[in-house]
């Protein structure tokens, strides 16, 4: 049987029927039960042959099963969350053409430009008429969207072989099994959130959905991971840095996952000893991680951040100088990632999918834009992004899409975006902004700007100025700007 995220599902179907698939705060679903609610919701479709499906749910065993029943109808899924922007939402869904979108209904004024599914919490199944799963290893898997440097998100296509092979990478490292229960915490924008799902269930795992409450409180939080017997946790170095701040951990647990940034040992301090514990790295554009670093017992490097480790299990990596030839060992180059992970590209003829490119030598390769050199141990250490992309709170940033939405704002006559960096090595954004009248109102600018980007993409200061900088050429000056420092507080 060819290999498809559905096709590695039935496996654990056939394999487990009776086994906890998805526990949620309200019910509880065995592999059996979550298949048979994803053909129900299959059945909903309004059309037999879909190809992109938008999902735009709170997370439950809905959400789950929803995104099983687009897989098996061939079609690729593009999840947005309803707590994000509207104009954002809308943008995301006509961009990548969805045939409809799968929501709630009290989010379907959210996606009220196209066809919706109605998905409601306790939806039971029926037993209608059994779909033949239609997926194939090179038909898209799903579209996820991240900061572009135009002023608009990009999607980065990734297709079902993209992450059957990050499932048999994760089982190589981590090996899951019937009776481990992984935390679903990201939001479904991100590709931790591919690893939580896919890795945890198509491994025959569990995987329980904690609530957006629970999440919000550390404590509530951990009742959650006690009572649900967590064995695994895959999320940003900060919610390591909070479980950190405990006395104590669950007892059950055996694994946490770091990601999507930069893990300093400062976080893990009081947790090292007591569970394993690695770093890991990897863009949406190799479909999650690329590499992996064991922490315990390891050094931290001297600026207090661990490697990044070694590539996984069918990906290469390579550091390469600008014209993608090899740096020797201990020079910093761009990490170029090849092997089975790489997506089919960016949606769109879009300048970036130069970045999927090939070597000298033929080889197909992602140019990650990150720099970092390797280890005498043949480890790698990652030090930042080569251009303005800069990461907030485990969230890549194009400070040229943020700069682009305030620009177009009428309430200011000009404005740049700046990244810089706290005294803890975390990003943040300055605006500096030309006010177009006494009667200037920041509320009201921050409000529309939050119709167009999410919370973390909103610069943290502004900075109100007369006239900006320019340069002999007629640029903004961004070296003359003045620099707003910020004391980290975490």
């Amino acid at each position: 049987m060819k290999e498809t995220i559905y096709n590695l599902f039935k496996r654990q179907v056939s394999a487990r029927p009776e086994a906890i698939a998805v526990i949620d705060e309200r019910r509880v679903l065995t592999f059996k039960e979550l298949d048979k609610l994803a053909n129900t919701i299959s059945g909903m479709f309004p059309t037999e042959t879909p190809k992109r499906i938008g999902i735009m749910m709170e997370h439950n065993v809905e959400m789950i099963a929803s995104l099983f029943a687009v897989l098996k109808n061939g079609a690729a899924y593009i999840p947005v969350e309803p707590s994000f922007p509207p104009e954002r939402i809308k943008y995301i869904m006509e961009e990548a053409h969805v045939d409809f979108v799968i929501t709630h209904d009290r989010y379907s004024n959210l996606a009220n430009s196209f066809s919706t599914i109605l998905v409601e919490q306790g939806l039971r199944a029926n037993s209608g008429p059994v779909l033949t799963p239609k997926s194939e290893p090179h038909s898209l898997a799903y579209i996820l969207y991240t900061s572009g440097t135009k002023g608009k998100p990009k999607g980065v296509m990734v297709d079902n072989g993209n992450v059957c092979h990050y499932i048999h990478a994760f089982a190589n490292e981590f090996h899951p099994q019937e009776g481990d229960v992984m935390m679903q915490h990201s939001v479904c924008m991100f590709d931790i959130f591919v690893e939580e799902v896919f890795a945890t269930l198509l491994n025959g795992a569990a995987l329980a959905i904690p609530s957006e409450e629970t999440k919000s409180d550390m404590d509530r939080l951990m009742r959650f991971v006690e009572h649900n017997k967590v064995t695994m946790i895959s999320g940003f170095p900060y919610l390591l840095l909070e479980m950190n701040k405990l006395k104590n951990i669950p007892s059950c647990l055996r694994l946490l996952i770091s990601g999507g940034d930069v893990l300093r040992a400062s976080y893990v301090t009081n947790l090292i000893g007591k569970v394993d514990i690695y770093n890991t790295y990897g863009p949406s554009e190799t479909t999650v991680c690329a590499t992996y670093f064991r922490c315990n017992s390891a050094q931290p490097l001297p600026d207090g951040t661990f490697p990044i480790g070694k590539a996984v299990k069918g990906v290469n990596i390579e550091i390469l100088n600008d014209e993608l030839h090899p740096v020797r060992d201990g020079e910093v180059g761009e990490l170029c990632i090849g092997g089975d992970g790489i997506a089919q590209g960016y949606l769109g003829d879009i300048p970036e999918n130069k970045n999927f490119t090939h070597t000298p030598d033929g080889t197909p390769v992602y140019r990650s834009g990150d720099l970092a050199y390797r280890l005498p141990d043949g480890n790698l250490a990652f030090l930042h992004r080569k251009d303005e992309q800069v990461m907030i709170m485990g969230k890549r940033v194009e400070c040229n899409e943020v700069e682009n939405v305030l620009c177009a704002c009428n309430e200011i006559e000009c404005g740049a975006v700046c990244p810089y960096v706290d005294t803890q090595g975390l990003s943040y954004l300055v605006a500096y902004i030309i006010p177009q009248a006494k009667s200037f109102s920041l509320p009201a600018l921050k409000q529309k700007l939050s119709a167009f980007l999410p919370s973390f993409m909103i610069p943290e200061y502004f900075v109100s100025m007369n006239s900006l900088p320019l340069t002999p050429n007629g640029k903004i000056d961004r070296r003359a700007l003045p620099v707003i420092l910020k004391e980290g507080s975490l």
